[in-house]
């Protein structure tokens, strides 16, 4: 996809830049603002699950899709604040804007036609509160895990239905309701210190977010399980540039 492409690239730049600067020492300031860029790699979780029903006298069938399958691997930028506890540990608070363009989705039958969707974009802002703890304290090159809860504020979804042997085309507004869904992270990384304000990072970690606010778009009609399981399990990856004062 074009966003993984230009994660990649900034990602190279990133440490190039990084390998071609000079050793410096730990900064010794408290405060720090934080910018980064990457991408949320699913494992899990759906933005349907499968079901079996009717509507309008003709059997409908719904396989499952993932998110993985419909959105891919989502781009997304950060913002990030940090209060050193002492010469290790780290006070931090998180903001997320994500956003990731839908493919065509193959929902399943209509009857004797396929049934395809197309989703609206997956929007979303989060907030994560945590700790960060770092390792070897007399270095340029620090490893560093931590641990965040949030709350993410996720926009409405809604789905364009077409089954094009039966000339069927809905709209099912609302798929999901705008959310407010509950997230927890744990996260492993290297700061790279280029001098005693600046530095660079990269980072990798597991992220849950609970699922979305389903709508009763389908009462009577044995598809109401479709909007289970849409709670997720992403691997996200970061590259980032951080600032001490």
């Amino acid at each position: 996809m074009k966003t993984r492409h230009i994660v990649r690239a900034v990602t190279v730049a990133l440490v190039l830049g990084l390998a071609s600067a000079a050793h410096a020492q730990p900064s010794d300031q408290k405060f720090s603002i934080d910018f980064a860029i990457g991408w949320d790699n699913s494992i899990s979780g759906n933005i349907n699950s499968s079901a079996i029903g009717a509507v309008n006298n003709q059997t409908v069938v719904i396989l499952t899709n993932q998110y993985e399958a419909v959105y891919g691997t989502g781009l997304h930028f950060t913002v990030g604040g940090g209060y050193m506890l002492n010469s290790n540990t780290e006070a931090r608070a998180t903001l997320s804007f994500q956003s990731a363009d839908s493919d065509l989705a193959t929902l399943g039958d209509y009857g004797a036609s396929p049934l395809y969707a197309q989703y609206s974009d997956y929007k979303s802002t989060t907030l994560d509160v945590g700790l960060r703890r770092y390792g070897r304290v007399n270095t340029n090159l620090r490893p560093y895990v931590e641990g965040t809860i949030g709350l993410g504020w996720i926009d409405d979804i809604s789905a364009d239905l077409v089954a094009p042997q039966a000339n069927l085309r809905a709209d099912a507004n609302n798929f999901y309701q705008s959310t407010t869904a509950f997230s927890w992270a744990v996260n492993a990384g290297l700061l790279l210190g280029i001098n005693p304000r600046f530095g660079g990072f990269a980072q990798l970690g597991l992220r849950y977010t609970s699922g979305l606010a389903e709508v009763d778009n389908f009462p009577g009609t044995g598809l109401e399980t479709i909007n289970d399981h849409s709670s997720r399990w992403t691997l996200p990856f970061l590259v980032g540039v951080r600032v001490g004062f």
